[in-house]
Protein backbone atom coordinates (compact mmCIF):
# COMPACT_ATOMS: atom_id res chain seq x y z
CA UNK A 1 0.00 0.00 0.00
CA UNK A 2 0.75 3.61 -0.08
CA UNK A 3 2.27 5.71 -3.24
CA UNK A 4 3.92 3.99 -6.14
CA UNK A 5 7.26 3.59 -6.13
CA UNK A 6 7.80 6.01 -9.34
CA UNK A 7 5.66 8.90 -7.54
CA UNK A 8 6.80 11.93 -8.71
CA UNK A 9 7.11 14.48 -5.81
CA UNK A 10 8.26 17.96 -6.28
CA UNK A 11 6.80 21.40 -6.37
CA UNK A 12 5.65 23.71 -9.29
CA UNK A 13 5.56 27.56 -9.94
CA UNK A 14 4.45 29.85 -13.21
CA UNK A 15 6.54 32.13 -14.91
CA UNK A 16 4.44 34.96 -14.99
CA UNK A 17 4.82 34.82 -10.87
CA UNK A 18 8.57 33.70 -10.59
CA UNK A 19 10.48 34.34 -13.50
CA UNK A 20 11.15 37.82 -13.77
CA UNK A 21 13.07 39.31 -16.72
CA UNK A 22 10.27 40.16 -17.94
CA UNK A 23 12.15 42.45 -20.56
CA UNK A 24 15.24 40.83 -20.89
CA UNK A 25 16.54 38.20 -23.10
CA UNK A 26 14.09 39.36 -26.32
CA UNK A 27 11.31 38.63 -24.32
CA UNK A 28 7.81 40.63 -24.97
CA UNK A 29 5.37 41.43 -22.75
CA UNK A 30 2.19 39.88 -21.71
CA UNK A 31 -1.16 40.24 -20.10
CA UNK A 32 0.23 39.63 -16.50
CA UNK A 33 2.85 42.58 -17.32
CA UNK A 34 -0.05 45.28 -17.38
CA UNK A 35 -1.46 43.73 -14.05
CA UNK A 36 -0.88 46.08 -11.17
CA UNK A 37 -0.98 44.84 -6.90
CA UNK A 38 -3.35 44.09 -5.21
CA UNK A 39 -4.18 42.62 -1.71
CA UNK A 40 -6.54 40.38 -0.15
CA UNK A 41 -9.51 43.02 -0.58
CA UNK A 42 -8.22 44.93 -3.67
CA UNK A 43 -8.43 43.10 -6.99
CA UNK A 44 -5.24 43.86 -9.34
CA UNK A 45 -6.61 45.61 -12.14
CA UNK A 46 -4.62 46.06 -15.92
CA UNK A 47 -3.43 49.59 -17.60
CA UNK A 48 -4.16 50.42 -20.84
CA UNK A 49 -4.57 53.83 -22.45
CA UNK A 50 -7.04 55.11 -24.87
CA UNK A 51 -6.58 56.97 -28.67
CA UNK A 52 -6.76 60.26 -26.70
CA UNK A 53 -3.43 59.59 -24.59
CA UNK A 54 -5.47 59.00 -21.35
CA UNK A 55 -4.22 56.18 -18.97
CA UNK A 56 -6.94 54.06 -17.47
CA UNK A 57 -6.62 50.90 -14.80
CA UNK A 58 -9.04 48.37 -14.82
CA UNK A 59 -11.59 47.44 -11.65
CA UNK A 60 -10.50 43.50 -11.76
CA UNK A 61 -8.86 40.74 -12.89
CA UNK A 62 -11.89 39.80 -15.21
CA UNK A 63 -11.51 43.04 -17.51
CA UNK A 64 -15.31 44.30 -19.01
CA UNK A 65 -16.82 47.17 -20.64
CA UNK A 66 -13.20 48.06 -22.00
CA UNK A 67 -13.87 51.41 -24.46
CA UNK A 68 -13.07 51.61 -27.73
CA UNK A 69 -9.36 51.95 -29.31
CA UNK A 70 -8.12 50.79 -25.56
CA UNK A 71 -4.87 49.36 -25.90
CA UNK A 72 -2.85 47.47 -22.87
CA UNK A 73 -0.05 49.01 -22.28
CA UNK A 74 2.78 49.24 -19.37
CA UNK A 75 2.85 52.72 -17.82
CA UNK A 76 4.54 54.38 -15.79
CA UNK A 77 3.95 55.04 -11.99
CA UNK A 78 2.14 51.86 -11.43
CA UNK A 79 3.41 48.87 -9.82
CA UNK A 80 3.93 45.75 -11.42
CA UNK A 81 4.71 42.76 -9.14
CA UNK A 82 5.71 40.29 -11.90
CA UNK A 83 8.13 42.29 -13.91
CA UNK A 84 10.57 41.28 -11.05
CA UNK A 85 8.93 38.43 -9.24
CA UNK A 86 11.59 36.77 -7.39
CA UNK A 87 14.14 36.63 -10.98
CA UNK A 88 14.22 33.01 -11.03
CA UNK A 89 15.84 33.84 -14.31
CA UNK A 90 18.68 35.11 -12.74
CA UNK A 91 18.61 32.77 -9.64
CA UNK A 92 17.51 29.16 -11.51
CA UNK A 93 20.88 27.62 -10.64
CA UNK A 94 20.49 28.78 -6.79
CA UNK A 95 16.78 27.84 -7.12
CA UNK A 96 16.99 24.48 -8.84
CA UNK A 97 19.72 23.29 -6.54
CA UNK A 98 17.44 23.82 -3.99
CA UNK A 99 14.78 21.84 -5.04
CA UNK A 100 17.41 19.02 -5.39
CA UNK A 101 18.06 19.36 -1.43
CA UNK A 102 14.53 18.97 -1.24
CA UNK A 103 14.82 15.75 -2.89
CA UNK A 104 12.80 16.42 -5.75
CA UNK A 105 11.77 14.17 -8.51
CA UNK A 106 10.11 16.51 -10.87
CA UNK A 107 9.64 20.04 -10.60
CA UNK A 108 6.30 21.73 -12.57
CA UNK A 109 6.96 24.96 -14.23
CA UNK A 110 6.02 26.75 -17.35
CA UNK A 111 7.17 28.11 -20.67
CA UNK A 112 6.77 31.90 -21.02
CA UNK A 113 4.91 31.86 -24.63
CA UNK A 114 6.36 35.71 -24.90
CA UNK A 115 9.71 34.52 -24.16
CA UNK A 116 9.82 31.99 -27.50
CA UNK A 117 7.60 34.66 -29.41
CA UNK A 118 7.55 38.01 -28.51
CA UNK A 119 4.34 39.60 -29.69
CA UNK A 120 2.50 35.65 -30.39
CA UNK A 121 2.79 36.40 -34.10
CA UNK A 122 6.40 35.86 -35.07
CA UNK A 123 7.11 33.05 -37.92
CA UNK A 124 10.60 32.57 -36.40
CA UNK A 125 11.50 31.94 -31.94
CA UNK A 126 13.42 33.91 -30.14
CA UNK A 127 16.45 32.03 -29.72
CA UNK A 128 17.53 33.33 -26.76
CA UNK A 129 14.26 32.68 -25.39
CA UNK A 130 14.83 28.79 -26.34
CA UNK A 131 18.64 28.83 -24.84
CA UNK A 132 17.29 29.60 -21.44
CA UNK A 133 15.23 27.03 -21.34
CA UNK A 134 17.54 24.78 -22.28
CA UNK A 135 19.83 25.70 -19.95
CA UNK A 136 16.95 25.43 -16.83
CA UNK A 137 16.23 22.09 -18.53
CA UNK A 138 20.02 20.89 -18.55
CA UNK A 139 20.19 22.01 -14.96
CA UNK A 140 17.32 20.31 -13.66
CA UNK A 141 18.53 16.67 -15.38
CA UNK A 142 22.07 17.40 -14.23
CA UNK A 143 20.40 16.48 -10.68
CA UNK A 144 17.45 13.75 -11.95
CA UNK A 145 14.41 15.89 -11.45
CA UNK A 146 12.62 15.64 -14.17
CA UNK A 147 10.66 18.75 -15.92
CA UNK A 148 7.40 18.79 -16.45
CA UNK A 149 6.09 21.73 -17.90
CA UNK A 150 2.97 23.84 -18.55
CA UNK A 151 2.58 25.70 -21.76
CA UNK A 152 -0.02 28.06 -21.03
CA UNK A 153 -0.23 29.77 -17.29
CA UNK A 154 -1.95 32.34 -17.22
CA UNK A 155 0.15 34.52 -19.78
CA UNK A 156 -0.26 35.65 -23.76
CA UNK A 157 1.88 37.54 -25.81
CA UNK A 158 -0.15 41.23 -24.97
CA UNK A 159 0.22 42.01 -28.53
CA UNK A 160 -2.31 39.00 -29.41
CA UNK A 161 -4.40 40.68 -26.46
CA UNK A 162 -4.60 44.55 -28.31
CA UNK A 163 -4.30 43.05 -31.78
CA UNK A 164 -7.28 40.97 -31.56
CA UNK A 165 -8.64 40.06 -28.25
CA UNK A 166 -6.42 37.03 -27.54
CA UNK A 167 -8.48 33.85 -27.15
CA UNK A 168 -11.71 35.60 -28.09
CA UNK A 169 -10.62 35.49 -31.72
CA UNK A 170 -9.41 31.71 -33.56
CA UNK A 171 -5.89 34.04 -35.02
CA UNK A 172 -4.94 32.91 -31.87
CA UNK A 173 -5.02 29.11 -32.37
CA UNK A 174 -2.37 28.92 -35.11
CA UNK A 175 0.03 31.16 -32.74
CA UNK A 176 -0.08 28.86 -29.84
CA UNK A 177 0.22 25.75 -31.93
CA UNK A 178 3.21 27.94 -33.82
CA UNK A 179 4.93 28.13 -30.33
CA UNK A 180 3.89 24.15 -28.94
CA UNK A 181 5.16 22.84 -31.87
CA UNK A 182 8.35 24.91 -31.70
CA UNK A 183 8.96 23.98 -27.40
CA UNK A 184 7.72 20.18 -28.32
CA UNK A 185 10.56 19.99 -30.89
CA UNK A 186 13.34 21.84 -29.39
CA UNK A 187 13.15 19.75 -25.95
CA UNK A 188 11.42 16.49 -27.12
CA UNK A 189 14.94 14.94 -25.70
CA UNK A 190 14.77 16.77 -22.35
CA UNK A 191 10.50 17.36 -21.19
CA UNK A 192 8.47 14.29 -20.86
CA UNK A 193 5.48 15.25 -19.31
CA UNK A 194 3.34 18.03 -20.67
CA UNK A 195 0.06 20.06 -19.80
CA UNK A 196 -1.76 22.44 -22.33
CA UNK A 197 -3.93 24.77 -20.55
CA UNK A 198 -3.41 25.80 -16.72
CA UNK A 199 -6.43 25.70 -14.96
CA UNK A 200 -8.28 26.39 -18.12
CA UNK A 201 -11.81 26.41 -16.19
CA UNK A 202 -10.68 29.98 -14.39
CA UNK A 203 -11.00 31.38 -17.91
CA UNK A 204 -14.41 33.04 -16.17
CA UNK A 205 -11.16 35.26 -15.23
CA UNK A 206 -11.25 36.90 -18.45
CA UNK A 207 -7.66 38.93 -18.92
CA UNK A 208 -6.28 37.62 -15.64
CA UNK A 209 -5.94 33.89 -17.26
CA UNK A 210 -6.23 34.33 -20.85
CA UNK A 211 -5.62 37.76 -21.87
CA UNK A 212 -9.43 37.72 -22.92
CA UNK A 213 -11.08 41.41 -22.53
CA UNK A 214 -14.50 40.27 -21.57
CA UNK A 215 -16.33 38.54 -18.77
CA UNK A 216 -19.90 38.15 -20.17
CA UNK A 217 -20.49 34.65 -20.70
CA UNK A 218 -21.08 34.41 -24.45
CA UNK A 219 -17.42 36.12 -25.11
CA UNK A 220 -16.19 33.88 -22.02
CA UNK A 221 -17.54 30.39 -23.35
CA UNK A 222 -16.90 31.50 -26.67
CA UNK A 223 -13.23 31.98 -26.09
CA UNK A 224 -12.93 28.32 -24.61
CA UNK A 225 -13.68 26.83 -27.38
CA UNK A 226 -10.41 28.01 -29.78
CA UNK A 227 -8.65 26.58 -26.18
CA UNK A 228 -10.44 23.26 -26.06
CA UNK A 229 -9.09 22.94 -29.83
CA UNK A 230 -5.96 24.11 -29.75
CA UNK A 231 -5.88 21.96 -26.72
CA UNK A 232 -6.04 18.78 -28.37
CA UNK A 233 -3.74 19.75 -31.49
CA UNK A 234 -1.38 20.02 -29.29
CA UNK A 235 -1.76 16.75 -27.76
CA UNK A 236 -1.98 15.33 -31.04
CA UNK A 237 0.65 17.25 -32.59
CA UNK A 238 3.04 16.66 -28.94
CA UNK A 239 2.16 12.45 -29.90
CA UNK A 240 3.51 12.50 -33.47
CA UNK A 241 6.78 14.73 -32.48
CA UNK A 242 7.78 11.92 -29.62
CA UNK A 243 5.39 9.33 -28.73
CA UNK A 244 6.61 8.67 -24.88
CA UNK A 245 5.25 12.79 -24.17
CA UNK A 246 2.68 12.43 -21.80
CA UNK A 247 0.08 15.48 -22.36
CA UNK A 248 -2.34 16.50 -19.78
CA UNK A 249 -5.25 19.20 -19.08
CA UNK A 250 -5.26 20.75 -16.14
CA UNK A 251 -8.69 21.98 -13.59
CA UNK A 252 -8.91 23.77 -11.15
CA UNK A 253 -10.50 21.40 -9.42
CA UNK A 254 -11.12 23.84 -5.97
CA UNK A 255 -14.14 25.00 -7.75
CA UNK A 256 -15.54 21.44 -8.61
CA UNK A 257 -15.82 20.21 -5.28
CA UNK A 258 -19.04 22.08 -4.29
CA UNK A 259 -20.86 21.66 -1.07
CA UNK A 260 -24.75 22.15 -0.87
CA UNK A 261 -25.50 24.79 2.00
CA UNK A 262 -28.15 22.52 3.13
CA UNK A 263 -29.52 19.07 2.58
CA UNK A 264 -32.48 20.84 0.89
CA UNK A 265 -32.47 18.80 -2.36
CA UNK A 266 -32.86 22.14 -4.04
CA UNK A 267 -29.38 22.73 -2.67
CA UNK A 268 -27.82 19.62 -3.61
CA UNK A 269 -29.04 20.54 -7.35
CA UNK A 270 -27.48 23.87 -7.14
CA UNK A 271 -24.33 22.28 -5.76
CA UNK A 272 -24.46 19.78 -8.69
CA UNK A 273 -24.83 22.76 -11.33
CA UNK A 274 -22.05 24.92 -9.75
CA UNK A 275 -20.04 21.88 -9.73
CA UNK A 276 -21.16 21.23 -13.39
CA UNK A 277 -20.22 24.38 -15.05
CA UNK A 278 -16.22 23.26 -14.07
CA UNK A 279 -16.18 20.05 -14.83
CA UNK A 280 -17.54 21.08 -18.26
CA UNK A 281 -13.67 21.55 -18.86
CA UNK A 282 -12.36 18.68 -18.30
CA UNK A 283 -15.01 16.62 -20.15
CA UNK A 284 -13.96 17.84 -23.01
CA UNK A 285 -10.48 17.93 -22.98
CA UNK A 286 -10.41 14.02 -21.03
CA UNK A 287 -13.88 12.86 -23.10
CA UNK A 288 -13.37 14.80 -26.71
CA UNK A 289 -16.97 16.24 -26.63
CA UNK A 290 -19.37 18.68 -25.31
CA UNK A 291 -21.23 17.19 -22.87
CA UNK A 292 -25.27 17.31 -22.63
CA UNK A 293 -25.90 18.77 -19.70
CA UNK A 294 -23.53 21.54 -20.88
CA UNK A 295 -25.24 22.00 -24.29
CA UNK A 296 -28.58 22.45 -22.51
CA UNK A 297 -27.11 25.15 -20.23
CA UNK A 298 -26.20 27.14 -23.39
CA UNK A 299 -29.43 27.05 -25.00
CA UNK A 300 -31.31 27.82 -21.76
CA UNK A 301 -28.61 31.26 -21.35
CA UNK A 302 -28.77 31.68 -24.95
CA UNK A 303 -25.05 31.29 -25.81
CA UNK A 304 -24.14 30.22 -29.19
CA UNK A 305 -20.88 28.56 -29.85
CA UNK A 306 -19.93 29.24 -33.02
CA UNK A 307 -17.38 26.33 -34.55
CA UNK A 308 -15.42 25.11 -37.65
CA UNK A 309 -15.57 21.81 -40.14
CA UNK A 310 -13.61 19.46 -38.30
CA UNK A 311 -13.72 20.87 -34.81
CA UNK A 312 -15.68 17.79 -33.19
CA UNK A 313 -13.25 15.85 -34.88
CA UNK A 314 -9.97 17.73 -33.75
CA UNK A 315 -11.34 17.71 -30.17
CA UNK A 316 -12.51 13.44 -30.56
CA UNK A 317 -8.70 12.69 -31.21
CA UNK A 318 -6.67 15.38 -29.08
CA UNK A 319 -7.74 13.66 -25.36
CA UNK A 320 -5.31 14.08 -22.68
CA UNK A 321 -3.45 11.49 -21.31
CA UNK A 322 -3.68 12.39 -17.62
CA UNK A 323 -5.58 14.81 -15.67
CA UNK A 324 -3.50 17.48 -13.73
CA UNK A 325 -5.47 19.66 -11.00
CA UNK A 326 -4.95 22.66 -8.54
CA UNK A 327 -6.70 22.28 -5.08
CA UNK A 328 -6.09 24.85 -2.03
CA UNK A 329 -10.39 24.44 -0.74
CA UNK A 330 -13.68 23.40 -1.46
CA UNK A 331 -16.78 25.67 -1.97
CA UNK A 332 -20.59 26.04 -0.89
CA UNK A 333 -23.16 27.08 -2.88
CA UNK A 334 -24.22 29.89 -0.59
CA UNK A 335 -23.29 33.25 -2.37
CA UNK A 336 -20.52 36.12 -1.33
CA UNK A 337 -21.99 38.29 1.29
CA UNK A 338 -22.24 41.60 -0.97
CA UNK A 339 -20.78 42.57 -4.09
CA UNK A 340 -16.82 43.90 -4.66
CA UNK A 341 -16.55 42.08 -1.08
CA UNK A 342 -14.83 39.11 -2.62
CA UNK A 343 -12.05 40.01 -5.59
CA UNK A 344 -11.23 36.15 -5.96
CA UNK A 345 -14.38 35.15 -6.43
CA UNK A 346 -14.15 32.72 -3.49
CA UNK A 347 -17.99 32.43 -2.03
CA UNK A 348 -18.66 32.66 1.81
CA UNK A 349 -16.39 30.21 4.34
CA UNK A 350 -17.81 26.68 5.13
CA UNK A 351 -18.83 27.25 8.87
CA UNK A 352 -17.21 23.40 9.38
CA UNK A 353 -13.62 24.59 8.20
CA UNK A 354 -11.14 26.73 9.37
CA UNK A 355 -9.89 29.38 6.75
CA UNK A 356 -6.96 31.51 6.11
CA UNK A 357 -6.29 35.58 6.12
CA UNK A 358 -7.11 35.37 2.48
CA UNK A 359 -10.55 33.66 2.91
CA UNK A 360 -9.46 30.15 1.85
CA UNK A 361 -11.33 27.12 3.53
CA UNK A 362 -9.02 24.04 4.59
CA UNK A 363 -10.28 20.94 3.55
CA UNK A 364 -8.21 18.24 3.31
CA UNK A 365 -11.41 15.53 3.36
CA UNK A 366 -12.44 17.51 0.27
CA UNK A 367 -8.94 16.91 -1.31
CA UNK A 368 -10.02 13.02 -0.96
CA UNK A 369 -13.55 13.58 -2.21
CA UNK A 370 -12.49 15.92 -5.25
CA UNK A 371 -9.38 12.91 -5.69
CA UNK A 372 -12.24 9.95 -5.87
CA UNK A 373 -14.60 11.82 -7.96
CA UNK A 374 -12.64 12.82 -11.04
CA UNK A 375 -10.93 9.38 -11.04
CA UNK A 376 -14.57 7.72 -10.76
CA UNK A 377 -15.49 9.87 -13.95
CA UNK A 378 -12.21 9.99 -16.24
CA UNK A 379 -10.21 6.40 -14.89
CA UNK A 380 -7.97 8.77 -16.04
CA UNK A 381 -4.11 8.87 -13.99
CA UNK A 382 -4.63 12.17 -11.38
CA UNK A 383 -1.52 14.74 -11.06
CA UNK A 384 -1.39 16.88 -8.11
CA UNK A 385 0.81 20.01 -9.42
CA UNK A 386 -0.63 22.86 -7.65
CA UNK A 387 -1.59 22.47 -3.46
CA UNK A 388 -0.85 24.47 -0.79
CA UNK A 389 -1.68 27.42 1.87
CA UNK A 390 -0.68 31.47 1.64
CA UNK A 391 0.13 32.93 4.90
CA UNK A 392 2.00 36.21 6.42
CA UNK A 393 5.67 34.38 7.50
CA UNK A 394 7.34 35.91 9.87
CA UNK A 395 11.27 35.98 10.26
CA UNK A 396 11.55 35.22 14.02
CA UNK A 397 14.07 36.83 16.05
CA UNK A 398 16.85 33.80 15.77
CA UNK A 399 16.45 34.62 11.69
CA UNK A 400 14.43 31.37 11.29
CA UNK A 401 10.90 31.04 10.18
CA UNK A 402 8.91 28.91 12.11
CA UNK A 403 5.75 27.80 10.10
CA UNK A 404 4.20 25.03 12.09
CA UNK A 405 1.03 25.79 9.99
CA UNK A 406 2.29 24.95 6.64
CA UNK A 407 3.70 22.00 7.85
CA UNK A 408 0.06 20.97 9.41
CA UNK A 409 -1.55 21.89 5.93
CA UNK A 410 0.77 19.83 4.02
CA UNK A 411 0.33 16.26 6.31
CA UNK A 412 -3.11 16.39 6.45
CA UNK A 413 -3.60 17.31 2.76
CA UNK A 414 -0.76 14.43 1.47
CA UNK A 415 -2.49 11.96 4.14
CA UNK A 416 -6.28 12.77 2.79
CA UNK A 417 -4.36 12.53 -0.89
CA UNK A 418 -2.49 8.99 0.82
CA UNK A 419 -6.44 7.50 1.51
CA UNK A 420 -7.71 8.86 -1.67
CA UNK A 421 -4.79 6.01 -3.36
CA UNK A 422 -5.39 3.64 -0.20
CA UNK A 423 -8.87 3.78 0.66
CA UNK A 424 -10.47 4.64 -2.48
CA UNK A 425 -8.13 2.93 -5.32
CA UNK A 426 -7.82 6.65 -7.45
CA UNK A 427 -4.33 6.33 -9.42
CA UNK A 428 -2.38 9.66 -8.02
CA UNK A 429 0.75 10.04 -10.71
CA UNK A 430 2.68 12.33 -8.10
CA UNK A 431 2.22 15.44 -6.18
CA UNK A 432 3.82 19.17 -6.42
CA UNK A 433 3.00 21.56 -3.75
CA UNK A 434 2.18 25.57 -4.88
CA UNK A 435 4.82 27.14 -4.48
CA UNK A 436 7.83 25.31 -3.16
CA UNK A 437 9.50 28.71 -2.62
CA UNK A 438 8.15 32.49 -2.03
CA UNK A 439 6.79 33.98 -5.50
CA UNK A 440 3.78 36.47 -6.44
CA UNK A 441 0.34 35.63 -5.99
CA UNK A 442 -1.23 35.38 -8.97
CA UNK A 443 -4.54 36.51 -7.41
CA UNK A 444 -3.84 39.58 -5.51
CA UNK A 445 0.00 40.52 -6.13
CA UNK A 446 1.21 40.00 -2.69
CA UNK A 447 4.87 38.95 -2.09
CA UNK A 448 3.19 38.95 1.58
CA UNK A 449 0.80 35.86 0.65
CA UNK A 450 3.63 33.31 0.94
CA UNK A 451 3.30 29.68 0.10
CA UNK A 452 6.92 28.37 0.12
CA UNK A 453 9.36 26.06 2.08
CA UNK A 454 12.05 28.75 0.74
CA UNK A 455 11.70 31.93 1.74
CA UNK A 456 12.78 34.91 -0.41
CA UNK A 457 13.70 38.35 1.12
CA UNK A 458 11.32 40.67 -0.72
CA UNK A 459 8.13 42.50 0.31
CA UNK A 460 5.31 44.02 -1.47
CA UNK A 461 6.69 47.41 -1.96
CA UNK A 462 9.63 45.64 -4.00
CA UNK A 463 12.21 46.14 -0.99
CA UNK A 464 14.84 42.71 -0.08
CA UNK A 465 17.73 41.45 -0.85
CA UNK A 466 16.23 38.27 -2.80
CA UNK A 467 18.21 36.13 -0.81
CA UNK A 468 17.14 32.13 -0.29
CA UNK A 469 16.40 30.60 2.67
CA UNK A 470 15.05 27.65 4.35
CA UNK A 471 11.97 27.73 6.38
CA UNK A 472 11.18 24.84 9.17
CA UNK A 473 8.77 23.66 6.54
CA UNK A 474 11.64 22.80 3.99
CA UNK A 475 13.23 19.67 6.38
CA UNK A 476 10.02 18.21 7.23
CA UNK A 477 9.15 18.02 3.04
CA UNK A 478 12.51 16.59 2.59
CA UNK A 479 11.44 13.87 4.86
CA UNK A 480 8.35 13.12 3.41
CA UNK A 481 9.69 13.04 -0.10
CA UNK A 482 13.02 10.49 1.33
CA UNK A 483 9.88 8.45 2.98
CA UNK A 484 7.83 8.39 -0.58
CA UNK A 485 5.12 10.09 1.36
CA UNK A 486 5.10 7.38 4.38
CA UNK A 487 7.06 9.79 7.45
CA UNK A 488 4.44 12.65 7.92
CA UNK A 489 5.06 13.46 11.67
Amino acid sequence: MGFRSDFLWGGATAANQYEGGWNEGGRGPANTDVMTKGSKDQARGATYTLPDGSRHLTKGVAVKDLPEGARFEVLDGYEYPCHDAVDFYHHYKEDIALFAELGFKTYRMSISWPRIFPTGMEKEPNEEGLKFYDNVFDELLKYGIEPMVTLHHFEVPLELTNQWGSWADRRTIDCFIRFCRTVFERYKNKVKYWMTFNEINNIYFGFLSSGVPGDDLQTVMQAAHPQFVASAMAVKIGHEINPDFKIGCMLAASRCTVYPETCNPADVQKAWEQASRQYFFADVQCRGYYPSYQLKYFERNGIHIQKESGDDEILKEGTVDYIAISYYRSMITAAPKQEGSDPLLLGVINPYLEATEWGIAIDPMGFRITLHNLYDRYQLPVMIVENGIGAADEVAEDGQIHDPYRVDFFRSHIQAMKDAVDIDGVDVMGYTTWAPIDIVSAGTGEMRKRYGFVYVDKDDEGNGSLKRSKKDSFAWYQKVIASNGENLE
